[in-house]
């Protein structure tokens, strides 16, 4: 199954993949977002709008 997976390195917290996430996974902790892997639906919206290109889907196991 895919899942979102976000690089901590080169988030800049900026809340859009938040915004734009279908079951409310993605926070932000400490100024850089955090996926709940038991949420995520994998239909990245999330990686449509990350300006950095932080958030990749990948499968999970």
């Amino acid at each position: 199954m895919r899942k979102a997976k976000v690089n901590i390195k080169i988030c800049i917290g900026c809340g859009g993949c938040a915004s734009v996430c279908p079951k409310n996974a993605i926070s932000l902790k400490k100024g850089k977002s955090v996926i709940d892997l038991k949420k995520c639906i994998g239909c990245g919206n999330c990686t449509n709008v990350c300006p950095t290109e932080a958030i990749e889907l990948g499968e999970i196991k």
